[in-house]
């Protein structure tokens, strides 16, 4: 039990690192009228408004940070955030959104996004700050479509095995605001976004669905990426109207790179999933463990990264030529839905690591959201060792239905392994922090 929670402390350490009052603390400052923002100056007397836009689970205290830096400059703006995860602002509107589908609210919040977009101009800034959750929260409906359509075809990509970029690509283009375009209705104004990212890689034109940022996907990728997952014949006629008229070229795409107005768009990452790994390695190294990052953009499938996972723990306890050990990794694994049970990747991936874990001692491994939500639960994700795999028998727990239901919230909940840390307010996808001894 020890180890379980030093696994957590060490996961924790991580994510403080990654709290948006920090980043925008360490990324923008102002000295009278010349505002820094990662070493390039403006100069605010040249500035007749500040418009303050943005989407995404951490967006609302991206802005209260923001707020304090810049203060009674800010002219107006508004900020979507997941339900639970607003924070109280002065000069800054704030509404609360469904995600991981969107609803009415995030449509409201869009169109007021969009209008504070359209009054920029020529020498005012518009800032977007943008995190993980930006996709579902800043949503449009494209025309002789509903919400219900495009809620019921996100269900779908997320259940599909495919991965965000893949995701994103479809929903850019049924979109008027992501793809660049945001950046688009923002012209000619100066649009700065701050980036917190949940997307390995860190590309700025797949986080949040890259409103601000050129998009080299087109329509027929969307089309390739229906067809890939068998998604074509499930998702509404509207929509796959839409998408098939857009690869005829009846319809306009999303921003390309040759229409990005010179000196006119920045987009900035400002925290990744690599930075907190390392703030997870200085708070394990403090703890006595000899750690290591072994990888920040694990991207497969969990039923494959849970038996690597456990592999590799084995091979360097039967190896291990110095104290204790950490090791640390990062990234966005997928997981099929093959199931109606309740769980998130997170959980899933810890329960196949204690199927593959049995009873074998001194192994300890957590899998968590940074930001707090492993799916549709309250939990982070949860914590395995030997015991999970004595527990689950003492209490007549059966581990394999509850894997191939995809039930491991319930599994959990009864064995005792969840992380419950409640919303983060941050967001750079998922740590794996496994314990050696």
């Amino acid at each position: 039990m020890e180890n379980r929670q030093l696994a957590l402390e060490i996961f924790l350490a991580g994510v403080d690192s990654v709290k948006p009052d920090k980043l925008i603390r360490s990324s923008v400052s102002r000295k009278k009228e010349k505002l820094v923002i990662n070493k390039k100056t403006f100069d605010l007397s040249d500035v007749e408004n500040i418009y303050v836009t943005g989407a995404g689970k951490a967006s609302a205290l991206m802005a209260k940070a923001l707020e304090n830096v810049l203060g009674t400059a800010i002219t107006g703006g508004h900020i979507v955030t997941k339900y639970g995860h607003s924070a109280p602002l002065k000069y800054i509107e704030v509404s609360e959104a469904g995600h991981p589908v969107p609803d009415e609210n995030g449509l409201e919040s869009t169109k007021r996004i969009i209008s504070f977009a359209q009054k920029a101009g020529p020498k005012d800034l518009v800032f977007c700050l943008l995190s993980g959750g930006g996709s579902s929260l800043l949503t449009d409906i494209p025309e002789d479509c509903t919400l219900a359509d495009i809620a019921s075809m996100n269900d779908l990509l997320l259940k599909s095995g495919a991965d965000i970029t893949e995701i994103n690509c479809i929903r850019k283009h049924l979109s008027k605001v992501k793809g660049g375009q945001l950046a688009k209705i923002a012209a000619p104004a100066t649009v700065i976004s701050l980036i917190l990212s949940d997307v390995i890689g860190d590309p700025i034109d797949v986080i949040a669905s890259g409103p601000t940022a050129a998009d080299d996907s087109t329509f027929a990728d969307a089309e390739a990426v229906l067809s890939r997952y068998n998604l074509t014949s499930k998702i509404s006629p509207s929509i796959l109207k839409i998408i098939i008229e857009g690869v005829q070229g009846k319809r306009a795409e999303t921003l390309k790179k040759n229409e990005i107005p010179i000196n006119k768009i920045y987009n900035l990452i400002i925290g990744n999933n690599l930075s907190a790994l390392k703030s997870a390695k200085a708070k394990a190294e403090k703890l006595g463990f000899y750690t290591h990052i072994v990888k920040s953009d694990l991207s497969e499938n969990v039923e494959i990264l849970a038996l690597n996972l456990v592999r590799m723990a084995l091979k360097m306890q039967e190896q291990k030529k110095v104290g204790k050990m950490c090791l640390l990794f990062g990234g966005e694994p997928t997981v099929k839905i093959t199931g109606n049970g309740l769980g998130g990747r997170n959980q899933h991936l810890a329960l196949l690591c204690a199927k593959f874990l049995l009873d074998l001692r001194d192994i300890t491994i957590l899998s968590c959201g940074t930001d707090g939500t492993d799916g549709p639960t309250d939990a982070a994700g949860a914590v395995i060792d030997c015991q999970t795999f004595n527990n689950a028998q003492r209490l007549n727990i059966n581990i394999e239905q509850h894997i191939q239901n995809c039930d491991s919230y319930n599994f959990f909940k009864k064995e005792g392994g969840l992380i419950i840390t409640g919303p983060t307010q941050t967001n750079v996808m998922d740590m794996i922090v496994i314990l050696i001894e």
